[in-house]
């Protein structure tokens, strides 16, 4: 019996995600900005489940598929991998991981990327987590951080900061438009950072929970340590 045509399986997909319901935060910044770290951060504290369009990519070359020859000659000849091959793989990835929260980090790309994942997967971002840092800083840490890559010289990397200007920073000002961006300071430290984007992340009433709650500590610490402290004194 022959395999299901690949246009029934791309339906199949789309259906199955649909009924998924799964709730998705784009994570965007340039090269250097803290996405891997803060993404870490992100699953540990809030249960989410972390995809890298990037490393998807690398792990289908690695399976050595046919779909993965094919993006690693691709890669090879300095093509784009095609949209859809990037959004197959993180259909794939959401549908065999049990969880419903995902961040999408370093993806999309590009204008054409971002129309493409929400004509494909009919799934719109929750919201866009911008981590925004000056070139000179990102290009610091880049250089700092040793890694041994072949790209973590000045020039590729400025010319990967301009990739990100050109190409992804539309993407950001669209969603913008719609009021999905949550831009976060990332020059500052890794725990500043992250203080930043648990405010993102935990819902309005939880934050007023919790304020109310060290409201309400400082009025019993108040009444029984400090009232007495005055009542001594007098």
């Amino acid at each position: 019996m022959g395999s299901a045509p690949e246009s029934v399986i791309k339906e199949t997909n789309e259906n199955l995600l649909a009924e998924k319901k799964v709730k998705v935060v784009f994570v965007l910044g340039g090269p250097g900005s803290g996405k891997g770290t803060q993404c870490a951060n992100i699953v540990k504290h809030f249960g989410y489940t972390h995809l890298s369009a990037g490393d998807l990519l690398r792990a289908e070359i690695k399976s050595g598929s046919e779909n993965g020859n094919m993006i690693q000659s691709m890669i090879k000849e300095g093509k784009i991998v095609p949209s859809e091959v990037t959004i197959k793989l993180l259909q794939r990835a959401i549908l065999e991981d049990s969880n419903d929260k995902f961040l999408i980090d370093g993806f999309p790309r590009n204008e054409e990327n971002r129309a493409a994942f929400e004509a494909v997967t009919k799934i719109e971002p929750e919201f866009v987590l911008f981590f925004d840092c000056s070139e000179e800083e990102m290009e610091r840490r880049i250089l700092n951080r040793n890694q041994g890559r072949e790209d973590d010289n000045v020039e590729t990397i400025r010319k990967r900061f301009k990739v990100f200007l050109e190409s992804s920073l539309p993407v950001i000002e669209y969603y913008e438009s719609k009021g999905k961006v949550r831009k976060i300071d990332a020059a500052q430290s890794i725990e500043e950072v992250f203080e930043a984007v648990k405010a993102v992340f935990t819902p309005t009433n939880e934050q007023v929970k919790h304020h109310c709650n060290l409201w309400w500590n400082f009025k019993v610490y108040w009444f029984c340590f400090g009232h007495n402290k005055i009542r001594k004194r007098r």
